[in-house]
This record gives C-alpha cells, sequence and structure tokens, in this order.
C-alpha cells in the first residue's frame, strides 16, 4: 500500500495540515501510522466527515412553552397549561374559584363577580400560581434544590394572609407540627435534614424516570416541610422535573383527587395506584398535545 504525507493528503483533501493531524490523532483516518514523529496516511484513506456537523435540533415541549411564555401567545399550549394546572392544583386544596373565573383572571388579570362572595386569598393564589408556572418553565433545566423549593413557596403564598401570620414562615420550612389526611408528617427539627437527604439521594441519579418523580413526590409529601401549601408546591415539581427530562408532564384533575390521594398512601404498598392515576393524567395531557400538534 502506498501512503502519502500529511501536507499530501491536506492538499487532496483541501483541508489544513492540522485538520489532517488532528484527524489521524483523534483515530479517524483508517490506516494512518506513525512514521517516528510523522503521520503515513494510505493514498486511498477516505477524509472523515465532519463532527460538527450540525443535526436538526429536536423541539421539545419545554421549548415550545418557553417561546410561547416569552413571545405572550394566547391560545397555545403555555395558555392551556397555565389555566389547567392552576385552577385543578388549587382547586383540590379547596379553592372556590370556578374554572371560567381562573381562565378570566390569567387572561384579562381581572376576576367577574355576581352576587357571590370570593375568597381573596383564592384569587391572590391563583395569580401567584400563575407565576410559579413560569418559574417552572424558566427553571425547568435547573438541578432541584432547596432554594428552588422555597422559592415556589414563598411565591405561592406571598400576600395571603397566611404571610400576614406570625407562626407561618413562607419560603421557609415549618415550625410546627402537621399532618395530611390523618397520617404524622415529619416533625418541624428533622424537616431540613429530611429535604436534604431526599434531595441528595434524589439528584444522585443522573437521568430520572416517571416512577422516580413520583417517588419524589410522596416522599416530599409525606415530609410536608412547609405550614401549608406542600400538594401544590409538590405538584409544581413533579411537572418541572418531567419537562427536565422530557417526561410527558400532568396535571392532576380534580376529578382524580381521590385516586392521587389514595396513591400516594399506598405508595409503600403498592405504587400501581399512583402510577396509573398520573398516567391517566398523562394521557389527558397529551391529548392537549394531540390537539395542538406537538410530539411526544
Amino acid at each position: 500500500m502506498r501512503y502519502l504525507s500529511v501536507s499530501k493528503i491536506a492538499k487532496k483533501w483541501n483541508i489544513s495540515n492540522r485538520s489532517v493531524r488532528n484527524y489521524c490523532a483523534q483515530g479517524r483516518v483508517i490506516g494512518a501510522k506513525m512514521n517516528g514523529k510523522t503521520w503515513m496516511i494510505p493514498e486511498n484513506a477516505k477524509k472523515p466527515q465532519r463532527s460538527n456537523i450540525s443535526k436538526e435540533k429536536v423541539i421539545t415541549l419545554l421549548d415550545i412553552l418557553k417561546e410561547q411564555k416569552a413571545n405572550k401567545c394566547s391560545g397555545g399550549i403555555y395558555h392551556k397549561t397555565q389555566i389547567e394546572l392552576t385552577f385543578n392544583s388549587n382547586h383540590i386544596e379547596g379553592s372556590q374559584l370556578s374554572h371560567d373565573q381562573t381562565r378570566y383572571i390569567y387572561e384579562t388579570n381581572t376576576i367577574g363577580i355576581d352576587g357571590e362572595s370570593v375568597n381573596v386569598d383564592d384569587i391572590i393564589e391563583t395569580v401567584n400560581h400563575f407565576r410559579c408556572v413560569d418559574m417552572v418553565v424558566d427553571h425547568a433545566k435547573v438541578t432541584l434544590s432547596e432554594k428552588i423549593i422555597k422559592n415556589l413557596h414563598y411565591t405561592l403564598k406571598n400576600g395571603t394572609s397566611d404571610s400576614r401570620k406570625d407562626w407561618i414562615a413562607i419560603g421557609d420550612y415549618k415550625k410546627y407540627p402537621n399532618e395530611i389526611g390523618g397520617i404524622e408528617t415529619a416533625m418541624p427539627e428533622e424537616v431540613a435534614k429530611k429535604m436534604k437527604s431526599l434531595l441528595k439521594d434524589y439528584n444522585s441519579k443522573k437521568v430520572k424516570t416517571l416512577e422516580d418523580i413520583l417517588d419524589f413526590h410522596v416522599k416530599f409529601e409525606r415530609i410536608h416541610p412547609f405550614q401549608d401549601g406542600n400538594g401544590r408546591v409538590g405538584r409544581l415539581i413533579m411537572f418541572k422535573e418531567c419537562l427536565k427530562y422530557n417526561i410527558v408532564p400532568f396535571i392532576i384533575d380534580d376529578d382524580l383527587k381521590m385516586f392521587y390521594y389514595r396513591g400516594l398512601k399506598e405508595w409503600n404498598r403498592e405504587k400501581g395506584f399512583l402510577l396509573d392515576t398520573c398516567l391517566s393524567a398523562q394521557d389527558r395531557y397529551k391529548a392537549y398535545l394531540d390537539y395542538f400538534r406537538i410530539s411526544y
């Protein structure tokens, strides 16, 4: 076999000598070998394809949400997500605002009240939840941390009657014991340590599955780190992590509430209850994506 020098190959391939040497050093030129300090290259060697040829970028749901948020797009998946996630998550926790009222607040920044009384906190928490969804979209790719979780809680509860109560620290962990559904949760003095441990274990997994995200959610809710707002913050975290790992996210609709609660309670014994509930919710979100012609 006849061998050529780097300079001759460079001329033949119409590239620089340095590029030829780099290709050889990277093992990308078949048959090239060193002769002392000089590369000898088979005359019939093929020029390697450039490794930095740009590939068509895959557009993800997160990309679309960010674009529609930045452009203040109305009527798209970002708009739909804001209303559905905010209405359902707040309604699960007792908000009396209707779906139409939630949509009206989002679209017009006003609320129509016709012969009825409305809890001011419901209105404030609805507006705040819209901001929380924005935070989730903006910081979806950021590693989950105590700072992000506390910021979500602060944003959700800021300006509510809870923010004026000395015994409730918005944006910080609880001061007094609480329970959920008759189940005891972590004591206030245990919360910081348990949250650090939970996040360390969760973040040690480089890639998360839907089951990993649900497992985190269950453990988060059982710690119940805040005096109030744990369910909404927990569901926002799940949405964020699904976006981060390109898993189709889901919204727990109010009609799935009892199945969702049962799934949380039974997770250690039978994961299928919560998993099936969230997969059903995921199918509903997929229907939104199908409508807006977004691939997943």
